[in-house]
């Protein structure tokens, strides 16, 4: 083959990996502009505050120590014995938003007990066994550019969670952190849960 004439077929080929690299980048940030968040707060007894974060917005620290401020505002109003008696405590996950400088100090200066999460144990979040499951099973075949569908049917659901199933899911995690108790913290398979409670004990 003419040496300029394989030049032209290797930047032919440059061009089209190029422009697919390009389309490839537009569809990702297309689906990341797509993307809403889900913030779920509950105990044994239903939903205490929930809420979407607006387009476009990243779940960072700061995005959720405002987040926290609208929850224990609405503990206040919904639980109003477990906020007279400083007796609820907030559980979240150690993803880096929760678990940032700004956030602790929050919780410290407004006295929120915080129970612990063991690292690398996504099976002992309730939200990621019980509540995101069942997010899942409502905006399955939903266009999901659709943000006011997905709000109402997200709303509808929490609203529809029964009392036994949210008790049901307590004890559901109160027998995952048991069986990772006699496990010695040991990662197992069987329930795919995995946890490290040595740092947490």
């Amino acid at each position: 083959m003419d040496l300029r004439l394989r030049h032209r077929a290797e930047v032919a080929e440059q061009r089209v990996e190029t422009q697919r690299i390009a389309e490839t980048k537009k569809i990702k940030q297309k689906q990341i502009k797509n993307q809403s968040h889900f913030a779920g707060f509950f105990d044994c007894h239903g939903i205490v505050h929930h809420e979407i974060a607006p387009d476009g917005q990243t779940v960072n620290a700061a995005f959720y120590v405002e987040v926290l401020k609208r929850l224990r505002d609405r503990v206040r109003r919904v639980r109003p014995e477990l906020w007279e008696g400083r007796r609820w405590i907030l559980h979240h996950d150690n993803a880096p938003a929760h678990s940032a400088l700004i956030v602790r100090e929050f919780l410290a200066r407004n006295s929120i007990t915080v129970l612990k999460h063991p690292p690398y144990s996504p099976d002992l979040a309730p939200c990621n066994f019980f509540l995101f499951p069942k997010c899942k099973l409502v905006l399955r075949g939903l266009n999901l550019g659709d943000v006011t569908t997905m709000k109402s049917e997200m709303t509808s659901l929490l609203k529809g969670l029964r009392e036994a199933e949210l008790q049901g899911c307590f004890q559901q995690w109160k027998q995952r952190w048991d069986k990772c108790i006699v496990s010695n913290g040991e990662y197992f398979e069987g329930n795919h849960i995995c946890c490290i409670l040595k740092f947490v004990k």
